[in-house]
């Protein structure tokens, strides 16, 4: 068996095949980053080895299409995450830096960690339409933060006394908005007002914009997986993220799994007579802070998350410990939602709040 990475850019992608049981390089080269270059690099792994792991730095905007291909062609295909390729490279015997010391680098560290430990690309378009959508309200929202911070910053010169009185967060409202508006019509023509009129125009439309999307993205996750809007805490945005960024659940075997990708799985942090566990500061920080602000939410909202949190502070947890519990939990009731088949019961109301919280990790 032979293990092929993968370093993909725009234009063409470095290939470095190396035996399985040894590692040592038995083929590289660099195609192009198209259809033509995709067919090729499917006739070179073939007259390699019949058996053999095709191993992609987890970039999908310029992986995807030969993700795409391999897995049309039937190849087995797995995901690497980028952090790895540092440590690997250091590890080389050859110096420097280039394409193709970077998939030998992805080559080996599948080798390292060992094939089964690393997730199998998995083709999920409604997954990835959520995502893109959800990335893009996300950038809007942020594009609107700036617009309205440099707002401010002119109302601070123009009407003191109405930036004071603003709420924090509040430019999003449309009577807030209304208010300023007010405010500036009765201003004296000038540079500053005008700017300050176009920077109101602009957050009026990025709010619209952002509030479409978020009504389309329910729409989507409600003909996905109508059950996650039933999950007391997970409203349409974080259902999204958890759809989006997990592309695919069917790829983790196990909950486990899922839980290390969602880096709530908890990491031995022992030290003489006192054994512990602490959080994972790894995986994907945007599907971790999606259970977060589910397992907040649930602390206080839900009376069976409050009654298990106080449990295990009586056990002697801290509060972190404690939220680190919650989560892992949450990691396998969210993958097992994400993997079952729908069916007609989900559109009747969840019971989440009999869900049996089965012992944690300590």
């Amino acid at each position: 068996m032979i293990v092929i990475g993968a370093d993909t850019h725009k234009r063409t992608h470095a290939l470095a095949a190396v035996a399985g049981a040894t590692g040592a390089r038995v083929g590289e080269r660099t195609i192009r980053a198209e259809d033509a270059g995709h067919l090729a690099a499917l006739r070179w792994a073939r007259e390699l080895d019949p058996e053999r792991v095709w191993a992609l730095e987890d970039c999908r905007h310029v992986s995807r299409r030969l993700e795409q291909a391999l897995l049309a062609a039937g190849e087995r295909v797995i995901r690497v995450a980028p952090k790895l390729m540092g440590g690997s490279r250091r590890g080389e015997r050859e110096p420097g830096k280039s394409d193709q010391i970077d998939a030998l680098a992805v080559a080996h560290a599948v080798l390292r960690h060992g094939i089964e430990r690393f997730p199998a690309a998995f083709l999920d378009e409604r997954a990835l339409e959520i995502r893109l959508l959800a990335d893009h309200r996300d950038d809007l929202v942020a594009e609107r933060t700036r617009a309205q911070n440099r707002l401010r910053w002119h109302l601070i010169d123009l009407c003191p006394d109405l930036e004071a009185a603003l709420p924090a967060r509040s430019l999003d409202r449309p009577a807030q908005l209304d208010r300023v508006a007010r405010r500036l019509r009765r201003c004296p023509p000038s540079a500053r007002v005008r700017v300050a009129r176009e920077l109101l125009a602009r957050v009026r439309q990025l709010t619209h914009d952002a509030n479409a999307l978020e009504s389309e993205l329910r729409a989507l996750v409600r003909a996905q997986r109508p059950r996650l809007l039933q999950e007391t805490g997970c409203g349409a945005l974080l259902a999204a993220a958890l759809i989006g960024r997990t592309a695919g659940a069917e790829r983790f075997a196990t909950d486990a799994k899922f839980a290390r990708q969602t880096g709530t799985a908890p990491i031995p942090a022992s030290s003489g007579a006192r054994h512990r566990h602490r959080l994972h500061r790894g995986g994907d920080r945007q599907l971790n802070r999606a259970l977060h602000i589910i397992a907040i939410t649930r602390a206080a909202h839900d009376p069976t998350t409050r009654a298990y949190l106080d449990r295990k502070l009586a056990e002697g947890k801290t509060r972190p410990e404690a939220l680190r519990c919650l989560k892992r939990h949450l990691a396998r009731r969210f993958h097992r939602l994400l993997t079952e088949a729908p069916t007609r019961s989900d559109e009747r109301p969840d019971t989440i709040n009999a869900v049996v919280w089965a012992p944690c990790l300590t």
